[in-house]
């Protein structure tokens, strides 16, 4: 790889990061005093995957941890399990990325869906199963509503703004050789 390239993953990969401690710095942002009838879509999922399909060698797999752990920290919740979770399935996305890559934007929403929906059920039910307090099944089920449907706009401002795209024949060379 050349340097140039080596210097533009380093590059993206700290905008990653960047965009990541924007997310958590608005979520832990005290905007309300009181609890609220409705849950914000989850933007970390939506942009974790979105970037997972578009190039996963912008977000290695350490990295990745280490800034959903520190999200479990910051929003309070079980150290490390919504980390794993959302961890293996962005690790699944960026094994079939290569068929994502030929594929639609539809075919991209459901696989994405299903491992959204897949990662929200594991978490709702190691909360059951070690009885910890959850929130209303209505409130996760919105969340996980809105996070599904964000997600094309997660995608248009991914590829649109900050102009992480697919790889394509032409991208050997950032790709390591593989694409």
């Amino acid at each position: 790889m050349s340097e140039q390239s080596q210097f533009h993953v380093w590059v993206m990969r700290a905008a990653f990061c960047l965009l990541v401690l924007v997310i958590l710095f608005f979520q832990i942002l005290p905007l309300q005093t009181q609890p609220g009838q409705w849950a914000p879509p989850d933007l970390l999922i939506g942009f974790v995957f979105a970037w997972s399909v578009r190039r996963p060698e912008y977000v290695p797999p350490l990295m990745l941890a280490v800034l959903l752990m520190l999200a479990d920290l910051l929003l309070q919740r079980p150290p490390g399990l919504y980390a794993a979770l959302v961890l293996m399935a962005s690790e699944n996305l960026k094994g079939r990325a290569r068929a994502l890559r030929a594929s639609t934007l539809v075919a991209e929403l459901v696989t994405v869906a299903m491992l959204m929906v897949a990662v929200a059920v594991a978490y709702r039910l190691v909360h059951k199963v070690m009885l910890i307090d959850t929130a209303p099944m209505g409130l996760s089920l919105l969340q996980l509503g809105l996070t599904i449907l964000s997600y094309p706009l997660v995608v248009l401002v991914t590829h649109s703004i900050m102009r992480v795209r697919k790889t394509g024949p032409g991208d050997l060379e950032t790709a390591g050789g593989r694409i």
